[in-house]
């Protein structure tokens, strides 16, 4: 199954100012997420991102949270009992998630959303964890679970369909 723009929403956990330097590969990780959402926005994809205890947390670095069109803070760590799902666009069952740390907040609301029927692609290089371990083992669980693993370049071309479309040079300089 592809994924398709027109019925996905772009879904970015926790990409936070003070946990990203805990993160594997945490500069990389905010990088690849700020391209995900950057792509999105060209292609008109909605953007939602979740926030764990921002007070304490802080909120998502500043070029996620510029491009997030919603932001749900929560406590749990699913944010779907934070509310998450009312905060989805209606009519989009395609949730393209990335984001932190994979195998606590990513895998837990991941899950969720495919228990609530959503199909669910995780961009393996866009997600992060403390350690590599972890989130290898999260990204296999997933995938054990229905979830579709992907990637960032991955995302783009499907959500492009073909190499004439109107962005594809946009996104094209972006990537390289």
């Amino acid at each position: 199954m592809l994924m398709k723009a027109e019925q996905s929403t772009l879904l970015l956990v926790d990409v936070q100012e003070r946990l990203m330097p805990a993160i594997s590969q945490g500069a990389e990780v905010a990088d690849r997420c700020t391209l995900l959402a950057t792509i999105a926005g060209l292609l008109e994809v909605p953007v939602v991102g979740t926030e764990q205890l921002p007070e304490k947390l802080g909120p998502n670095v500043e070029s996620v949270r510029e491009l997030c069109n919603v932001t749900v803070g929560k406590h749990h760590f699913d944010a779907c009992p934070d509310g998450l799902i009312d905060q989805l666009p209606e009519g989009r069952q395609q949730i393209i998630i990335g984001g932190c740390e994979t195998h606590v907040c990513m895998l837990q609301t991941a899950l969720s959303l495919l228990d609530a029927g959503y199909k669910v692609w995780v961009v393996a290089d866009a997600t992060g964890s403390r350690n590599d371990f972890d989130r290898d083992v999260a990204l296999d669980r997933l995938h054990q679970s229905g979830a579709r693993i992907v990637t960032t370049e991955m995302v783009a071309f499907e959500w492009m369909v073909h190499c004439k479309h109107p962005r594809f040079r946009d996104i094209q300089a972006l990537i390289k």
